[in-house]
């Protein structure tokens, strides 16, 4: 997709990732594999945080290969099996380091596996499944985690982002999960997409937060907590933070995954969904083991 045109998220195909319009350079590093398209761009203040590197380590830090080792090999947790290089993925093609690397989105000690996303985005409902599904197979030592996007307006990825972070104060979010994307693209409720399927709606008409709440009611929540809570200084301020976090991981679309803050891939670079799960699971232990 050219990165000046305007873009439509829900017309895309399955493997196309969801991002907004920029004017920053296009990324040189990555190499899209033939089963995905490649994403649009990232914001520009992101470019920076996202530059592959291999080599850079802090002078302070600095040891000889013995004695890095050694340390690695203490700091893994006791049910981390013999990390593996493998050869078929490489970094700056595959996947790409986060320099410097970043916070994590929680306050876990494990290996965090984030998947960066919004219900709004057509390629994040179909990868759903499929995070899933790595949710529950992640080893002991890693962790899921969800950082919701604000980045296309016109498709109302500010307001999911914000039912996101609401529903997560509130305890319902993953409870909600399956529901907000089935409020999107199967009862049609919360979508963005004009009832006669013929563009987006004006964004006078997109579903507003109140309309968020009627979901999450379903789980228990008052719809009049929901909206308040919504429009509290405490998810204002975790808006900002999530947008910070995802310029500082340089996430070019959606859905894209970060591993521990310090890697990042997405379909394009993965080869398809299928191979972002093995990805991630291989870039957890590989983090896990001090690698």
């Amino acid at each position: 997709m050219l990165k000046r045109l305007p873009i439509l998220c829900f017309a895309l195909l399955a493997l196309t990732a969801c991002s907004h319009d920029s004017n920053s350079p296009a990324p040189t590093a990555s190499a899209p594999s033939s089963t995905a398209s490649a994403p649009a761009q990232a914001p520009a203040a992101a470019s920076t945080a996202a530059a592959p590197t291999t080599n850079a380590a802090p002078a302070s830090t600095a040891a000889t290969p013995a004695t890095a080792t050694t340390t690695a090999a203490a700091a893994a947790p006791a049910d981390v099996p013999a990390f593996v290089e493998d050869p078929k993925w490489v970094e700056g093609k595959n996947y790409f380091r986060i320099e410097p690397a970043q916070p994590k989105v929680s306050n876990t000690d494990k290996v965090e596996v984030t998947e960066v996303f919004s219900y709004a985005c057509p390629s994040c409902n179909a990868f759903h499944p499929l995070v899933g599904k790595l949710a529950a197979s992640l080893p002991s030592y890693a962790q899921m985690s969800y950082l919701p996007v604000s980045f296309i307006p016109q498709e109302n990825f500010p307001m999911f982002q914000r039912a996101y972070l609401t529903a997560q104060a509130l305890g319902v979010a993953e409870k909600a999960n399956d529901a907000m994307y089935d409020a999107v693209w199967k009862s049609k409720e919360l979508s963005s997409e004009r009832a006669d399927g013929q563009g987006l709606k004006p964004m006078s008409d997109l579903p507003k937060i109140e309309d968020a709440a009627k979901v999450y009611a379903k789980f228990g929540v008052d719809p009049k907590e929901f909206v308040a809570v919504a429009n509290s200084f405490s998810i204002n301020t975790q808006v900002k933070r999530a947008d910070q976090l995802v310029k500082a991981y340089g996430v070019e679309g959606t859905p894209t995954i970060v591993v521990d803050g310090k890697y990042r891939f997405d379909g394009p670079s993965a080869g398809g969904y299928a191979q972002m799960v093995e990805l991630a699971k291989y870039l957890a232990a590989k983090e896990a083991a001090g690698k």
